[in-house]
């Protein structure tokens, strides 16, 4: 094993902790660095909310740093710049997260923030409304955008009317109007609280010294979490569903193309994730990029992208294109689709894909945040500390045979869901 990879993150240089009300604890220590990054992931998000309350974790979300029992909005943020530190906090489909990035001094100042916005916000309302006007200005910019209208149309298809993935995470103008602060009050105090939460701390601090600190600020936090009894099922489609958004004074139509995915956790999921590399990543947009974009000249953009996550998150095609171009563009993306199914990929491209991807790796872990989130990550799914040392010889073994039984399982080019969003005159 290269001596690249002996540096990145595993078992002998990350300390684990479980507090006693069960939240997990990851730290690395980075004296090269003067910085420190702390994210931390709680287990509520979008999955959580009532359909007709579409928006409402990220709504909450968005509203913790808006003042707490011992600080004011103005206050928060007063606290945090004069020490040229940053917090963010932001709302998803199944987690929340915080991130908070300071000097390595400073991290106790940070993390008490974090934990005052984290565990006793009061929702003011007037910064409630606030934020309110601040998301419907975003949702009616999405409005106005083809790609983003054309992948809630292809939420819309692609799972079926109960499945939480089939409707916007962020929510929609009605949704966001109806809401009043009662509501995020009430789905913070049931859902927030120690329950599935992790924090990742990475920079130039010492391990037991950030235990110390997290159980201080987080180790009596107790209560909270809703019940998660599963997702509902997102069979594949069986033909395919199309959704168009027609959109007039618009020159471009975009195209999102795709089905339900393998979750992280899924066998199949690694495997998918090289053949997705292959079919719409590499290079320029891998083969899509080649041969609808380069050689056909049919879209200024064609690429592929697979989500996992925690449930079958999308594996889908997104493409900008001419209006006129739409029909002739969804049928090379089929024929794609066919070859990647139908012909092995070549010893060549295989391993000039696998390279991309384990080469590329410990560039996306040379900062403090690329680590910490890769910590996160690989305790959310189980991926065990020796994950990263472990992940080259597993994209090494995959086969040409295994990325085509994975592309036949999970893509039919004469079966999935299609979203289109463009002027009516060619959306149609």
């Amino acid at each position: 094993m290269a001596d690249s990879w002996r540096s990145l993150p595993g078992p002998e240089n990350v300390a684990r902790y479980e507090l006693e009300n069960g939240i997990v604890l990851l730290v690395r220590e980075n004296d090269t660095s003067p910085s420190v990054v702390i994210t931390g992931s709680l287990l509520v998000g979008a999955v959580d909310e009532p359909a007709e309350q579409a928006g409402l974790a990220a709504f909450t979300a968005a509203c913790l740093d808006r003042g707490t029992e011992r600080r004011s909005f103005e206050q928060i943020y007063e606290e945090v710049e004069s020490i040229g530190a940053a917090i963010h906090v932001a709302g998803g489909g199944h987690v929340t997260h915080f991130v908070g990035k300071s000097l390595a001094e400073d991290l106790p100042r940070i993390l008490d923030v974090l934990a005052d916005l984290v565990r006793h916000p009061t929702f003011p309302e007037e910064q409630v409304e606030k934020v309110r006007g601040e998301i419907l200005t975003a949702l009616a910019e999405r409005a106005n955008n083809t790609q983003a209208m054309a992948a809630l149309a292809f939420q819309e298809v692609a799972y079926p009317p109960d499945h939480p993935y089939s409707r916007s995470a962020r929510g929609y103008p009605e949704t966001i109007q109806r809401l009043r602060r009662e509501d995020l009050v009430r789905f913070y105090r049931e859902g927030y609280g120690p329950r599935g939460m992790i924090v990742a701390v990475v920079g130039a601090v010492q391990a037991e010294t950030v235990r110390s600190q997290i159980e201080a600020a987080f180790g009596d936090w107790e209560g909270g979490g809703f019940r998660r009894d599963g997702l509902p099922e997102a069979p594949p489609p069986t033909e395919v569903r199309r959704k168009v958004v027609p959109m007039p004074g618009k020159v471009q139509s975009d195209i999102v193309l795709g089905v339900p995915g393998p979750p992280r956790t899924h066998p199949d999921f690694l495997t998918a994730s090289l053949a997705n590399t292959i079919f719409g990543v590499f290079g320029m947009y891998g083969r899509l990029g080649r041969n609808v974009r380069d050689e056909q000249g049919l879209a200024y953009y064609a690429f592929s992208r697979l989500d996992g996550g925690m449930g079958p998150g999308p594996w889908r095609v997104i493409a900008g294109v001419h209006p006129t171009n739409v029909r002739r563009t969804v049928e090379s993306i089929r024929q794609e689709i066919r070859r990647m199914r139908d012909e092995p990929i070549p010893a060549e491209e295989l391993e000039d894909n696998k390279a991309y991807i384990t080469g590329s790796l410990p560039l996306r872990l040379e900062t403090n945040e690329g680590v910490a989130g890769a910590l996160i990550e690989m305790e959310r799914y189980g991926l065990g500390l020796d994950y990263l040392r472990r992940y080259p010889d597993l994209i090494r073994a995959i086969t040409a045979e295994e990325i085509q039984q994975v592309v036949r399982r999970w893509l039919d080019p004469d079966a999935f869901a299609l979203g289109i969003a463009g002027p009516p005159e060619e959306a149609s």
